[in-house]
């Protein structure tokens, strides 16, 4: 397995090189000179020779004058050292402006990702279990709603009624301004600010999770081992979570990894509704304020993220079912 590790880290690492150099070029073609921009609101305060000055050595210090190769090559060597730049709107290091928006999608994806998972695969296997029951079908129905509606139009639902009308969330933020308590206090000051967001994120995602929990232990109900199993006396409770379950996690392995790589990730729709300055924000707000160093960060970091997963789910294959050799 060590050597099929070290393939794989191979592998994305080449990934990971390719990807620098698409995405360099594609964020310095987009329009737009980022040295005219800086200089532009001096212009009605200086002469003419004195404005193309400044707007020649903000070029020559943004490295604007070099060829791609070179500017490319600079920002590679910057890149391996840890450097991304400065943000051109907080004018700060990009480190420091992705550590809070990070920290606030990871701490809303965390709940949301266990929320998701508790709720959906028992809820799955007990619809495989009953089958073309009652239940088994008001829930296929349910299931079919929540995948249909937008989560924006079950955001603004849920805002609506619980933050407008019965006024018992606030509707914006992590917390309550210039509050302060014991970290049990500010735990639950933030429970109560981040309600509505996780209740909207867990409603938008149990659908597709849980019909997909659904069909793969159906398909593993119908399999001849689980009929054996059940000849030879065993209990049905061990019937289903020992044999049937370990072999449907397979498929669905690949789905839980893509859940929990993503608490990393933000959502754009969520986080504007309820203002909330995670990752998924920063990305939009950074693209339209054309601070590229900023964007090109957040995008190799989902990146990063993208090909480490594959390899934790080709891992975890192995684990859960030894026939799956990971060692080639």
């Amino acid at each position: 397995m060590g050597k099929y590790i070290a393939k794989r880290i191979l592998y994305m690492l080449f990934v990971f090189a390719v990807m620098t150099v698409v995405l360099f070029l594609l964020f310095n073609m987009i329009p737009g000179d980022p040295a005219r921009a800086e200089v532009e609101a001096m212009k009605h305060m200086l002469k003419p020779e004195e404005y193309q000055y400044r707007y020649e050595q903000a070029r020559k210090r943004l490295g604007l004058d070099d060829p791609m190769v070179i500017r490319y090559a600079k920002w590679a060597a910057n890149l391996l050292r840890g450097d991304l730049g400065m943000s051109k709107v907080y004018n700060k290091p990009v480190v420091d402006v992705l550590k809070p928006p990070l920290k606030v999608t990871v701490t809303v994806n965390l709940f949301v990702t266990f929320f998701v998972l508790a709720i959906t695969i028992p809820l799955g296997i007990t619809c495989a279990v009953r089958k073309n029951s009652k239940f088994d079908r008001t829930v296929q129905v349910l299931t079919i709603v929540g995948y249909s509606l937008p989560v924006f139009i079950i955001a603004l639902l849920f805002i609506y009624l619980f933050a407008v009308k019965l006024r018992w969330f606030p509707v914006s933020g992590m917390k309550t301004p210039n509050f302060s308590g014991t970290p049990w206090q500010e735990f639950k000051n933030m429970m109560w600010h981040l309600t509505l967001p996780l209740t909207v994120l867990t409603i938008g995602s149990l659908a597709g999770m849980t019909r997909y929990v659904r069909a793969a232990m159906i398909d593993a109900l119908s399999m001849d081992y689980v009929k054996t199993a059940r000849a030879k006396g065993l209990r049905e409770r061990v019937v289903i979570y020992s044999h049937a379950w370990r072999n449907a996690l397979l498929p669905v392995i690949t789905l839980i990894i893509g859940w929990f790589m993503s608490i990393f990730s933000g959502s754009i729709v969520t986080e504007s509704m309820f203002v909330l300055e995670g990752m998924g924000k920063i990305y939009i707000s950074s693209l339209n304020n054309q601070d590229y160093n900023v964007a090109i960060a957040i995008q190799l970091f989902y990146i990063v993220m993208a090909v480490l997963g594959n390899l934790i789910a080709d891992i975890s294959y192995g684990i859960v079912d030894p026939r799956v050799r990971v060692n080639k």
